[in-house]
This record gives C-alpha cells, sequence and structure tokens, in this order.
C-alpha cells in the first residue's frame, strides 16, 4: 500500500500538530519531544499508518486529559486515539470489527466567540462506553474526517460482488 506512515511519520505530524495547538493567549506546551517520540513508537510498535487525523480542539470531556488528541488507522484496521497534552500521553486502541456504532454528523454549532453558526463535520466510533470523536471545522479537516468514514465503513461493512 502506498502512503503508509511509519511512527516516526507518525511523531514528525503530531510535533507539528504540538505546536499548532497553542492559541496566542495560552502557555505553548510543554512536550518532551524525545519521550513523545518513544511513546508513539511504542504504541504502534511495526504496525504501518494508513489514515492519521488530528483534532485541534480535544472533544467535550478530554479536557482535562490534553490539548489535542491524534486518531490513527493502521493499514491492518486498528484504531489509535492518542491524547497528547503538557505531561500527558495516553491512547486507546481498538479493532475496527469491534466498534459498536459509527456515526457521522454533518451539522451547525453556535460560535459563540465570531456570534454566528458554522457547519461541523464529526465521526463518532463506539465501542461498549467509549466515543472517540474525529472534529472537522474546515475543509482540510472535513476531507481527512470523511477518508477515515470511508476506511472504516469499507472494513465494517465491505460491498460484495452479486
Amino acid at each position: 500500500m502506498a502512503g503508509l506512515m511509519s511512527a516516526e511519520e507518525v511523531f514528525e505530524k503530531t510535533q507539528v500538530a504540538a505546536v499548532a495547538a497553542t492559541a496566542p493567549d495560552e502557555k505553548a506546551l510543554q512536550i518532551d519531544y524525545p519521550a513523545l517520540r518513544d511513546k508513539i513508537r511504542a504504541a504502534l510498535a511495526d504496525r504501518k499508518v494508513a489514515l492519521c487525523h488530528v483534532n485541534k480542539f480535544l472533544p467535550e470531556g478530554y479536557e482535562e486529559q490534553g490539548r489535542f488528541n491524534v486518531l490513527l488507522l493502521t493499514a491492518g484496521n486498528v484504531f489509535f486515539d492518542m491524547v497528547i497534552g503538557d505531561s500527558y500521553f495516553r491512547y486507546d486502541v481498538v479493532s475496527v470489527a469491534q466498534l459498536d456504532k459509527v456515526q457521522v454528523i454533518d451539522a451547525m454549532w453556535d460560535n459563540k466567540e465570531k456570534r454566528r453558526e458554522e457547519p461541523f463535520l464529526s465521526l463518532r466510533l463506539m465501542h461498549g462506553e467509549e466515543a472517540h470523536l474525529l472534529l472537522a471545522l474546515d475543509e482540510e479537516e472535513r476531507v481527512s474526517l470523511l477518508a477515515f468514514a470511508k476506511a472504516v465503513a469499507a472494513a465494517r461493512n465491505p460491498e460484495r460482488a452479486s
């Protein structure tokens, strides 16, 4: 498969996302990047990553854990949700086959700062009591999220030729 990423390439994308995750009025993330590289390598081992989506803003419920999260889908259809903060790293792992429900929401949200409604897209991957959210607030993020949704749908519900 062309375009597969190694753990090193995932780390590089994560490092770029970490720098971008700091708003002008926030203290910059205080991440030990060599340690983060080691944690990502240990989590992924030799798995190859087919898709990577970065949530620039943490979904509701994650606020106490980190500043952003990185969601990955491996070539073997294993899903990783990595939450990253100043001194926080956690990841959940679930096979796409183990997901109980996959839900896409394309709607509007009330942006109180800008005093207007804006479009958003979310992909919710649920298993048991857990839900993992991929969020898209702009066109680039929508493309990434829709690719993720398409890959998950294809892995879970393959079309059969008649």
